[in-house]
């Protein structure tokens, strides 16, 4: 069926409207607070942005999903997840509210990036228990479809968030006071989310109080023993093993990739931090299509040729895009090289994900996948380390552009030779 078909079936479901209203709102404000955040830190005219400023914002934004993810769950099967989606909401308005005081009298440095952090890592929660709450109100037959609508709508919702966002900053201003108004409206945002949240039954999203579970430091204990039984399980695996070591390689390039870009349109595409903002917001959009569009052609592709030769090809593509489209440090072709880049970037994700999920046994499954997230998240931070490391003030460095191509060509050759091989282990699980 059609995305649209899919819409119209899920919200036939009152409780689902519901559940589905709150996380669309929920990630508009989400879009509005990271471009106030980012959109301050990286393209402020009070400020220059640096590499080391630009990893430390991008690893911000980044780390509590990273860190906070695969313990989310020990808490969201012990807290009433309806009380979660109402209560989030709130701690994050206050927090943004605090944010915006902080930037008014002038206290733009370390405690504005670590409220910035309360923000994101309260929403870790707020999120697993959404996912963990879906079943609750869609019913089994429905509940792929129900997941697909309300990721990928979410997913637009926060794009949306972001153009919002950066029109507000183009009202209030670019300065720390109109970015404190842009915070205060996200606060806003998160208080409608919260208040949609309470139409939703008060036990309606679980979980069953009356099952037994562990306490929560031997649940903590366990969450730790099953990330390195996980890591054990994908050694064992030598197809899921490749496919994660591909995805790694190319988000550690991809971090790289990115603190390229923002410092490209902040200190040399553009001669200001407005213009500068409008073109990285630009790029990212573009970005955007090329994710939509590789998630509309790798089914059709993988139907025909096999996931390992579509993720080897994404990755030679991306390292062919990334030197002939970026090397003229020119905004147009670094612009389409981000698209191109976006392509690759869920074509392969969207391999790695099938091949995971058709090569490990499914009572490993949880666990590989927490393993998978730290491995997604982590390297992408590691990325933001080294382009800190490498990448002067403009951005513009045609050794970092080097690596980057040079990463992606090895990362296809090497993924090719290690999976070419593999075809009888990912058919027969």
């Amino acid at each position: 069926m059609s995305y649209a078909s899919d819409l119209r079936l899920v919200l036939n479901g009152r409780d689902f409207r519901r559940l589905f209203a709150t996380r669309l709102v929920s990630a508009l404000s989400d879009g509005v607070f990271q471009v106030g955040v980012a959109g301050y830190v990286l393209f402020s005219p009070e400020q220059e942005a640096t590499a080391a400023e630009a990893a430390a914002t991008a690893a911000v934004l980044l780390l509590p999903y990273s860190v906070l993810g695969p313990f989310a769950g020990v808490f969201i099967d012990r807290w009433r997840r309806r009380q979660i989606l109402v209560y989030a909401p709130l701690i994050r308005a206050v927090a943004l509210v605090c944010t915006a005081a902080l930037l008014v009298y002038g206290h733009g440095g370390a405690p504005f990036l670590l409220a910035a952090l309360v923000v994101l890592g309260v929403n870790r929660f707020f999120l697993s228990a959404l996912s963990a709450g879906l079943p609750h109100v869609v019913g089994r037959d429905e509940l792929i479809t129900a997941n697909a609508v309300s990721v990928t709508s979410g997913t637009m919702a926060a794009f949306a968030g972001a153009g919002v966002g950066y029109l507000l900053r183009l009202v209030f201003g670019a300065d720390r006071h109109g970015t404190a108004l842009v915070l205060v409206s996200a606060a806003v945002a998160y208080v409608v989310t919260s208040a949609i949240a309470t139409t939703l039954g008060r036990d309606l999203l679980g979980p069953e109080l009356r099952v037994a579970r562990p306490e929560t430091r031997e649940a903590v204990r366990r969450v730790l023993r099953g990330l390195a039984d996980g890591a054990r399980h994908v050694r064992e695996r030598r197809s899921a093993a490749l496919a994660l070591g591909a995805i790694g390689v190319h988000r550690f390039l991809y971090g790289i990739t990115t603190i390229m870009t923002v410092l490209l349109f902040r200190n040399y595409f553009t001669d200001s931090a407005q213009a500068g903002m409008g073109g990285f917001a630009l790029a990212v959009v573009v970005s955007g299509v090329g994710y939509f569009l590789a998630a509309v052609i790798t089914p059709i592709v993988t139907e025909r040729i096999r996931k390992e030769v579509w993720i080897t090809a994404q990755l030679a593509f991306a390292a062919v895009a990334e030197v002939a489209l970026a090397a003229p440090f020119s905004p147009v072709p670094f612009i389409v090289g981000g698209f191109v880049l976006g392509i690759a970037a869920q074509g392969v994700k969207l391999c790695v994900d099938t091949i995971v999920q058709t090569t490990i046994a499914d009572a490993y499954r949880g666990r590989v996948f927490s393993f998978y997230d730290m491995i997604f998240n982590g390297l992408y931070v590691a990325g933001f380390a080294v382009a800190a490391a490498i990448l002067p003030p403009t951005g513009k460095s045609y050794a970092a552009l080097a690596v980057i191509g040079c990463g992606y060509a090895l990362g296809a050759a090497g993924y090719w030779l290690g999976a070419k091989n593999t075809r009888a282990e990912v058919l027969s699980v």
